[in-house]
């Protein structure tokens, strides 16, 4: 029996491992350097890669100012409806994101529920780089909050009573304690909030569409390419899985260890 299971982990193992594997190794495997390098040497593509950039570092910055203290809330408080909050912060991450930018459009277009006072300030969010930020940052937070209030949870709670008996407030413990402790989880939230912002595309292209320059980014440049020219998709798909990769590896050896790796440590 412990032999057939042995075996029966083994095989589930492979088989996962080549659904996960086979695919990356393919996009490799249809280009080449050279190919890839005279695609990375195209305008449109390098203003694609640029906005994305741009973009998804604003995302990832709108996501940390804002997901911190809802972050610190759920990870510290009580209150009347804290399951429903929980459940709106993780709502993107299920949520099918041309769905997210039909809800972004009737939230924020010129006729949606705010429209009308931003066309009053002066800003308009559809079809706009700003736009971008919006959808990647609404698909993003909830790669950010997740790991943040685990980080904060996990926080020992004698070093919370420490702070407490140096008459320490609740600034201070935040900043001096709680902040520092849990910096691990918090940089690889962000860390995960940045390559879903930089990935994102139901959402983008619903909300913000698909123009060049503006709100072109590089999975939708990919979508473009794949209707006319089949190598350049390919090797545009191959820079956004590498750095995917290098990003996730990079949590995996890098000092600062990533959440999931400190929950697996601390048992």
């Amino acid at each position: 029996m412990r032999l057939l299971l042995a075996a029966a982990i083994a095989v589930a193992t492979a088989l996962l491992f080549a659904l996960l594997a086979l695919p990356v190794a393919a996009l490799f495997l249809h280009t080449s350097p050279r190919e890839l390098i005279r695609q990375l040497g195209e305008p449109v593509v390098l203003e694609a890669l640029r906005l994305s950039l741009v973009t998804s570092t604003g995302a990832t910055l709108v996501v940390v100012v804002l997901g911190l203290p809802a972050a610190y809330l759920l990870a510290t408080r009580s209150f009347p409806g804290k399951r429903m909050v929980d459940a709106l912060v993780n709502l993107p991450m299920v949520l099918p994101p041309t769905v997210a930018g039909l809800a972004l459009l009737l939230a924020f277009g010129r006729a949606g529920l705010l429209g009308g006072a931003l066309e009053v300030l002066g800003v308009r969010l559809p079809f706009t780089t700003l736009g971008v930020v919006v959808a990647q940052a609404f698909m993003a937070a909830p790669f950010f909050v997740a790991p943040c209030r685990a980080g904060i949870a996990a926080v020992e709670p004698r070093y919370l009573d420490m702070a407490k008996t140096l008459r320490g407030g609740e600034g201070y413990t935040f900043f001096r304690v709680v902040l520092p402790l849990s910096l691990p989880s918090l940089l690889a939230g962000a860390a995960m909030a940045w390559a879903r912002a930089l990935g994102e595309f139901g959402a983008t292209i619903t909300f913000a569409g698909n123009l060049a320059g503006r709100t072109q980014t590089m999975p939708l440049a990919v979508y473009v390419r794949l209707q006319t020219d089949l190598d350049a998709a390919v090797a545009l798909s191959v820079v956004l899985v590498a750095v995917a990769f290098a990003l996730l590896l990079g949590l995996q050896l890098a000092p600062v260890m990533p959440f999931w790796k400190r929950a697996d440590a601390g048992r």
